[in-house]
């Protein structure tokens, strides 16, 4: 797969995603306009890890904000179509949870919190630029009031009489995070977050870390494939020679010569066996 290059990244990028979005003033920005509502300053970690013990999957968190409420903000870049979103967002919400009660404090004490997830397909198949998930009642509609949300949005999505246009504005410049795409929404505050993505454009040192990053894919992926080859060429070697005591043992000695210049008959017998 070919790398884009730095200059070439948009925000649908986990790398310059981060980057943009350490900056606070930046993650409230885009905060205010996934919520509709301001939400004041707020304090943020990027690629947070929680763990809850050494003998369970942790979780690393794409951004994680707090605002001076001490609501909680999870946001992450999904760009793969992921069917576990749901049960994702749910173990997310469970991590989050553990780490915030001390022993003996009130489970009163839970913060408001919103786990955020930034799709650009749509996870719902309902055409809807923003999913929003709260625990309600079903008998009564009533919510349950346990401070807990859950987002989903949907660069593709079409319900535009639906939401704010400034989501809609935010969404578009995701997938299309240059100064034209920004120019063509004349929104202040889109205008705002793409000269902070151009900012980072021109930062050597953040580029430099882009390709570092790259290169270390790069090897890990390079001795992925290599091993997933040993491993197949082993497992090959273990079936042919599964297959030639096989034939031994029934007398086809003879045959045995026309495995490697025969594909056909190679892989009849393979079949007689049970080995393919």
């Amino acid at each position: 797969m070919v790398q884009k290059k730095f200059q070439e990244l948009d925000l649908t990028d986990a790398f310059l995603f981060a980057a943009a979005l350490e900056d606070a003033e930046t993650c409230q920005l885009v905060v205010e306009l996934i919520l509709g509502r301001p939400v004041g300053p707020v304090m943020v970690q990027v690629e947070r890890s929680m763990l809850y013990a050494k003998d369970f999957r942790y979780v690393r968190f794409d951004v994680f904000a707090s605002d001076e409420m001490k609501v909680s903000y999870d946001l992450e870049m999904q760009n793969g179509h992921k069917a576990e979103l749901p049960k994702r967002a749910r173990f997310h919400q469970a991590e989050m949870d553990a780490t915030f009660l001390k022993p003996g404090a009130k489970f009163q004490d839970l913060p408001e919190s919103f786990i955020v997830f930034m799709c650009t397909f749509d996870p719902f198949h309902a055409k809807k630029y923003r999913y929003t998930y709260r625990e309600v009642c079903k008998e009564t509609g009533e919510e349950l009031g346990d401070g807990s949300c859950k987002i989903f949005l949907n660069t593709k999505g079409t319900n535009k009489q639906e939401v704010p246009q400034e989501l809609i504005h935010f969404l578009k410049c995701i997938e299309n995070s240059t100064e034209a795409c920004a120019e063509e929404m004349q929104d202040d505050r889109i205008r705002k977050l793409n000269q902070k993505v151009a900012a980072l454009k021109k930062s050597r040192r953040l580029e430099e870390s882009y390709m570092t990053m790259q290169e270390m894919l790069d090897d890990r992926a390079a001795e992925e494939r290599a091993k997933a080859l040993a491993e197949g060429e082993v497992k090959g070697s273990a079936r042919m020679l599964a297959l030639v005591n096989a034939m031994i043992k029934d007398g086809f000695t003879a045959d045995i010569a026309r495995l490697n210049d025969d594909v056909e008959f190679c892989a009849q017998m393979l079949q007689k066996y049970h080995l393919n």
